[in-house]
């Protein structure tokens, strides 16, 4: 199916929408206490709860604009789905604080077994976005993969230690900070490896 192009408004509110509601609604009811069914539950679990269904139904309505959707971004809603459903039902928030972690380890190792294979399951995601040579996948695949690990354990470090409102504000801003943050860091790779669409051959690193 041919991918179409909503306005780009649209796109970014779909996909930040729903994690900047989240952090909005937590700030809102985090002190809160809530009964329902008999059971109290907190502030943050009840914004899990609506966390949850608000991400899959934006998930839709941009599968529903574009025609498609990633395999990152599906992995991703899958795996809100999983782990906010469990801090709901089990009333219990570590689960959903676990989900950050899950996702970079999957991610990360994904890339992993792609570079021990000795091949960039990155570029098979990112090739037709982001045309470069082999070599310049391969450098990126290894970096990023060593950059989902380490977000893996600095997400753990984080909710284990420090406040649940500290969690929030890392889990909304500092993970897409540090992922901008990165892929910055990486222009000398772009610029050294990139393609041309018009290229006729590979520049030389």
């Amino acid at each position: 199916m041919r991918e179409k192009k909503p306005a780009a408004w649209v796109k970014s509110a779909l996909e930040f929408g729903p994690v900047l509601l989240f952090f909005v609604g937590y700030l809102k009811l985090k002190d809160e206490v809530f009964t329902i069914g008999g059971t109290e539950y907190g502030g943050f679990v009840v914004v899990t709860a609506c966390f949850v269904p608000l991400m899959v139904l934006c998930s839709g309505l941009l599968w529903k604009l574009t025609g498609h959707l990633s395999k990152m971004q599906i992995a991703t809603m899958v795996l809100v789905v999983v782990f906010g459903g469990l801090s709901v039902w089990f009333n219990d928030e570590r689960f959903f604080k676990m989900k950050p972690t899950m996702i970079y380890l999957l991610f990360g190792g994904i890339l992993g077994v792609g570079l021990l294979r000795g091949t960039s399951y990155l570029k098979v995601v990112m090739e037709e976005a982001l045309p470069m040579q082999y070599a310049g996948w391969m450098i990126l695949t290894r970096r990023l993969c060593g950059f989902f690990l380490a977000l893996a354990v600095l997400n753990e470090l984080i909710w284990r230690t420090q406040s649940e409102a500290t969690w929030v504000y890392f889990k909304t801003f500092g993970l897409s900070a540090a992922m901008f943050v990165f892929f910055i860091a990486q222009t000398k790779v772009f610029q050294t490896y990139g393609i041309e669409e018009d290229d006729s051959e590979p520049k030389q690193g």
